[in-house]
């Protein structure tokens, strides 16, 4: 890949901080810009959006969400005609189709590119999906300096939603085995359910998913009841029932559906 190769980065946090030193030690010319990060060794510091977007192949908007069409309008005016604008935030695919709508209004190629694994350890090699009609450019650039990208044929949002999906259940499952061990640690037995954690999971086989679904659907009433007991526990060692109230919402609704 050519050391001409000019890549934008907006957001120099965990990800774009490491994506922005892998592209630069890669050999592209990375323009970072953060306003509460200051761009490290090998970048050229950037002073607004705009100008991390000037000349720039490929732009990286890293931040969050809630900035993501503000970062973009910000700074998609400074692209050249033939670049691409890649949003790697964890944003809706609703979100993601108005970002690709506003860089079509201005003559750009947008990417939605979904981040699929944790940042640190594999830095820019982790696991990535993109969509969208930037996708194939943006996977070209990014493979070139040794990325992993995996294109998706579809729109934006695609990507997002392969994301999300896979988080409704990941997020809600280590956010459940949070609120059990707060529990079981108000009750005198974290260690103890720690173990059966450890167990269920190392004894997850092909078979679990299936079992765990027509369990549900099959047992709803009975654990409908059972997790409004375990509400009404967790509220009374003190902890904020989140997951168990949820629980036992799903299963409610489950239970009048059947």
């Amino acid at each position: 890949m050519s050391q001409r190769t000019v890549i934008g980065v907006l957001g120099l946090g965990e990800a774009g901080g490491a994506f922005s030193a892998d592209l630069a030690a890669a050999g592209a010319q990375v323009r970072g810009y953060d306003p509460a990060v200051p761009a490290g060794p090998g970048l050229v510091a950037a002073s607004s959006e705009a100008d991390a977007a000037t000349g720039a192949d490929l732009v990286l908007s890293v931040n969050r969400s809630a900035v993501a069409v503000e970062v973009m309008e910000a700074g998609i005016g400074a692209l050249p005609e033939g670049s691409v604008w890649a949003d790697l935030n964890t944003a809706s695919p609703a979100k993601k189709e108005r970002l690709a709508e506003i860089a079509e209004r201005h003559g750009i190629a947008f990417a939605d590119i979904a981040i699929m694994a944790p940042v640190p350890g594999p830095r820019l090699q982790v696991p990535m999906l993109v969509s969208g009609p930037g996708a194939v450019r943006a996977a070209e650039l990014l493979s070139g300096f040794g990325a992993r990208v995996e294109v998706l044929d579809g729109p934006p949002g695609l990507a997002a939603t392969r994301k999300l999906l896979r988080s409704v259940y990941f997020k809600g499952m280590a956010a459940s085995i949070v609120e059990a061990l707060e529990a079981a640690r108000a009750a005198g037995f974290e260690d103890l359910l720690r173990e059966n954690i450890i167990a269920d999971l190392t004894a997850a086989g092909e078979s679990t998913v299936e079992r765990i679904v027509s369990g549900t659907y099959q047992h709803a009433v009975r654990r409908t009841d059972e997790m409004a007991a375990a509400t009404e526990m967790l509220t009374d060692l003190g902890v904020t029932p989140s997951m168990a109230a949820g629980s036992r919402d799903l299963h409610a609704r489950l239970s009048e559906d059947s």
